[in-house]
């Protein structure tokens, strides 16, 4: 019972600290931190996209506008000498407002193809990462189900123990174990108990060698059941 019990606590103990936990925590750490950047990014991208448009729509209307002036300007429907030279003044200012507005929206154009770029790049710095986080998944669960089956199998010798093991020995057993770290029963081995390794005095083992055999012993100093073994010194 307690070598199985032992060999279920390793199995636990094995699968707790499997590598790939703190390498798929980490991952995610790194998946948070791309993911951030990302986002932050895509807001970036967003937001120069619709100053663009803004650009563009406000370039559209100037020149709508100065193409109705010239419409106006070649008609001859104009005669006045001062109305004249007032359309022309117009028209010089709006082909400088076109100009401007124009190298505003190249600049931000510029700004977005970098923006869409480095978007790019996040975006596939994240990609990466999740596909070597899937890797360590694939990895962990493999090893988590070699565990689990090893346990499955352990769990279903125990059970074939159990009906042979009196109800107050199991009792007994199992507040030892857990006050004890799972270590309820321990060989005693060369006059030595192998759960505390604490080598049992004379006098000790004159009494437990004086018990019937079918007696349950106990270590004098952690109390453990102790299991007699061809090697225990009694």
């Amino acid at each position: 019972m307690q070598g199985k019990d032992s060999a279920l606590a390793q199995l636990t103990h094995r699968r707790k600290s499997l590598p790939e936990h703190a390498e798929i925590a980490a991952a995610d750490g790194r998946i948070r931190e791309l993911d951030a950047r990302r986002i932050e990014v895509q807001t970036r991208v967003s937001d120069l996209a619709r100053a663009a448009a803004k650009a563009d729509t406000e370039v559209e209307l100037v020149k709508t506008r100065r193409t109705r002036d010239e419409d106006r300007l070649s008609s001859g429907a104009i005669t006045n000498p001062k109305d004249l030279s007032s359309l022309q003044s117009e028209l010089e200012a709006l082909a400088r407002r076109i100009a401007t507005l124009e190298d505003e929206e190249l600049e931000v154009m510029e700004q977005l193809e970098a923006a869409q770029a480095e978007l790019a790049e996040a975006e596939a710095a994240l990609a990466q990462e999740n596909a070597a986080r899937e890797v360590l998944v694939a990895a962990r669960d493999e090893k988590v189900a070699t565990f689990d089956a090893e346990a499955a199998q352990l769990v279903a010798a125990r059970k074939l123990v159990l009906p042979r093991v009196p109800a107050d020995l199991l009792a007994l057993y199992e507040k030892v174990a857990g006050s004890h770290s799972g270590l309820g029963a321990a060989e005693l081995r060369a006059r030595r108990c192998t759960g505390c390794h604490i080598e049992i005095n004379g006098a000790d083992l004159r009494e437990l060698a004086a018990e019937p055999a079918d007696t349950v012993l106990r270590c004098p100093e952690c109390s453990r059941i102790l299991v007699r073994t061809p090697e225990s010194g009694v």
